[in-house]
C-alpha cells in the first residue's frame, strides 16, 4: 500500500482517481488546489503525487517549482493536463516530474504511470537515504542472490535484515518498512514519541502506519523490560 496524494481542480477527476487507486489498494488524499496539496504534503508525506497543470490559484508547473526550490521535491510527481503544451511538458519534466499524462487519462496508462513512479520512489527511499542519513546507520549494503540486505550498524544486538527483490514491489516495502519500524521501537525501548521524531512522522500518521504494517507495538517495551 502507497500513499497517494491527488491534485486537481475537478471533483470528477479527484473522484475518479480516488476510486481507482483505492481499488488498487492504495491510501490516497485528494486536494483541489495549491493550497491543499502543501498541507496534505506536510501532513501525508505522500509516496507520489498525481500533480494537475491547470489550477485556478497556483499552477501544477509553480507548485513543481516552489516544491523542488525547497528541497521538499522528494517523492515522484506525475503531472496531468487535457490542455498542456508539449514545452510544457518538457519544462515540468526539466524540473522534476517524472512523468506527463495526457487527459482523459486511460486506465491502463495511468496504472503504469503510478508503477512505475512508485518504483521510482522506493528505491530512493530504499537505497539513497538509508546511506546518506543518519536515521539508520548502516554497516553494509548488498545486493545477494536477488536479495537486498541491510546491516544496522548500532543495532543492539546487531541486527541483519534480507529483502527479496523478486517479490511485488508492494510486498518488498511493506517488508522494508516493517523492519524499519520494529528497529527504531527497539531502540527507542518502545517509546512512540521518540519513534514520531526520529522517523519524521506525526504520531497520528505513526500509529496508523504501525496498524497498517503489522508492527508489535510492545516489542520494544519488552525487549527493554
Amino acid at each position: 500500500m502507497a500513499n497517494i496524494l491527488v491534485v486537481d481542480d475537478e471533483l470528477g477527476i479527484r473522484d475518479l482517481l480516488w476510486e481507482i487507486l483505492n481499488d488498487e489498494g492504495h491510501s490516497v488524499e485528494v486536494a483541489e488546489n495549491a493550497a491543499q496539496a502543501r498541507a496534505a504534503r506536510l501532513r501525508e508525506r505522500p509516496d507520489l503525487v498525481l500533480l494537475d497543470i491547470w489550477m485556478p490559484d497556483t499552477d501544477g508547473v509553480t507548485l513543481l517549482k516552489e516544491w523542488s526550490a525547497a528541497g521538499a521535491l522528494t517523492m515522484p510527481v506525475i503531472m496531468m493536463s487535457g490542455h498542456a503544451t508539449i514545452d510544457t511538458a518538457v519544462e515540468a519534466t526539466k524540473i522534476g516530474a517524472l512523468a506527463f499524462l495526457e487527459k482523459p487519462i486511460t486506465l491502463q496508462k495511468l496504472l503504469k504511470a503510478v508503477e512505475q513512479g512508485l518504483a521510482r520512489g522506493a528505491i530512493r527511499k530504499a537505497v539513497v537515504p538509508l546511506m546518506a542519513v543518519p536515521v539508520l546507520p548502516l554497516a553494509d549494503v548488498a545486493t545477494v542472490a536477488g536479495s537486498f540486505v541491510v546491516v544496522a550498524a548500532d543495532a543492539l544486538p546487531p541486527s541483519q535484515q534480507s529483502f527479496m527483490l523478486d517479490k511485488p514491489l508492494r510486498e518488498s516495502r511493506d517488508e522494508f518498512e516493517k523492519a524499519y519500524f520494529e528497529y527504531h521501537l527497539g531502540k527507542e525501548n518502545g517509546s512512540m514519541t521518540r519513534v514520531a521524531e526520529k522517523t519524521g512522522l506525526e504520531r497520528t500518521h505513526l500509529y496508523r502506519k504501525l496498524k497498517q504494517l503489522g508492527v508489535d507495538l510492545t516489542r520494544g517495551k519488552r525487549n527493554a523490560a
